[in-house]
């Protein structure tokens, strides 16, 4: 017996339209992204004559509709396109792309119509920053959205009870690569002391895998004349806004403090292994995530890949991660801090890929995602959720 494929699905209010999507999360291979291929499901008699149209949106956003005050909008959309279904411009066939949306037809009926789209080449990944306990109501973030409405012309703006929206995600998977560990180092020269202080940290590879261990070579050559104390390794989150504000955040997602003491003309080595998990940092304002805290599918943001000839403020928010080891010298003028980074990439693995012709049997489930409960309301005030 083959297994079944989960197909999610949303019907508007009126039940005149409704959307059947056999995935939530799309992936950026860098050489080319998943399509979003779905069905259309319609009744013609709440249509009432009228046409059926299909939007694919990515937006960036700060702040709810509701809040554009005096022609500033918090709001911009990086894509958008919108395509007509019913009454269908060419035959079933011709339209549809995918087993997937064959098996979909089949199943739901005549009045099922296909709809594809393909995202351009320079979009960015969905990512979302976590607002603090004081910004109710407000996110910065690149949003994803599927939406199907009825209405007369694809410029009419869409009755909520005769639309539905789905928020999806685009995301990318760790690169398929080799590379050299990647090793961080520093030396510090002080007055008064005739040799240096020299800092090295070293990480196994590269990137590393959500909640996979990070384990962190430190070595310190301590030269100088003084004394070396408060050594700290932290895993810290670097967003960079780089639309509308050029704002950035620094967030540590793991860290250690240690009381141990390198005295002068004395070296050190020490292994330190850091698990950066959206569990200890859930509560921290300005946190970038892979999709919004209350689902329960998300976590931390994964790093950013640029790809060649796409302008960064396309991207909207652009999310990286280091390693960085602190010390404190402290003399007798003085005490400096002497800090050391090492970047790395956080990503998702690549998962073995389903088959659409491996699926025969599909099961339908409503599309709401999983809330994480008591962390955040129950209403969802996201546009894509409602």
């Amino acid at each position: 017996m083959s297994p079944k494929r989960l197909v999610f699905k949303k019907i508007s209010k009126d039940k005149s339209v409704g959307v059947y999507l056999p995935k939530r999360d799309f992936v950026d291979h860098c050489d080319f992204v998943d399509p979003v291929d779905g069905v259309v499901v319609i009744d013609p008699a709440q249509c009432k004559g009228k046409k059926v149209y299909v939007m694919l949106s990515c937006s960036f956003r700060y702040g709810r509709d509701d809040m554009d005050v005096m022609g500033v909008a918090f709001r911009r959309d990086i894509f958008l396109c919108t395509r007509q279904v019913y009454p269908a411009l060419q035959d079933v066939e011709r339209s549809t792309h995918t087993k997937m949306q064959e098996n979909l037809i089949r199943k739901l009926g005549h009045d099922a119509y296909p709809f594809f789209f393909e995202f351009p080449d320079n979009l960015p990944c969905s990512v979302c920053l976590q607002p603090g306990p004081s910004d109710v109501g407000k996110r910065c973030q690149v949003e994803f959205e599927v939406k199907a409405f009825v209405g007369d012309n694809e410029d009419e703006k869409a009755q909520k009870k005769s639309s539905v929206k789905l928020a999806i995600r685009k995301i990318q998977y760790a690169p398929e690569e080799r590379e050299a560990p990647p090793v961080g180092e520093t030396k510090c020269e002080f007055v008064m002391s005739e040799k240096p202080l020299l800092m090295k940290a070293k990480l196994d590879k590269g990137t590393y895998y959500h909640g996979e261990p990070i384990n962190i070579h430190v070595e310190i050559t301590n030269s100088s004349g003084k004394d070396v104390k408060d050594l700290s390794v932290a895993v810290e989150q670097v967003t960079n806004v780089v639309l509308y504000s050029n704002d950035k955040y620094v967030k540590p997602v793991a860290s250690e403090e240690t009381s141990d003491v390198i005295p002068a003309g004395t070296s050190y080595k020490r292994d330190f292994t850091l698990v950066p998990l959206l569990e200890k940092a859930k509560e921290r304002r300005g946190m970038a995530l892979d999709g919004k805290l209350k689902h329960g599918d998300t976590n931390l943001a994964s790093s950013s890949i640029i790809k060649d000839d796409v302008l960064k403020e396309v991207l909207g928010m652009i999310i990286s991660y280091k390693v960085v080891v602190r010390v404190l010298a402290a003399g007798l003028i003085g005490s400096s801090e002497v800090a050391v980074e090492v970047p790395f990439r956080l990503m998702h693995p690549k998962p073995e890929s389903d088959k659409d012709c491996a699926f025969e049997d599909l099961e339908f489930q409503e599309f709401k995602r999983t809330y994480i409960k008591g962390i955040v309301g129950a209403e969802d005030d996201s546009p894509a959720e409602g």
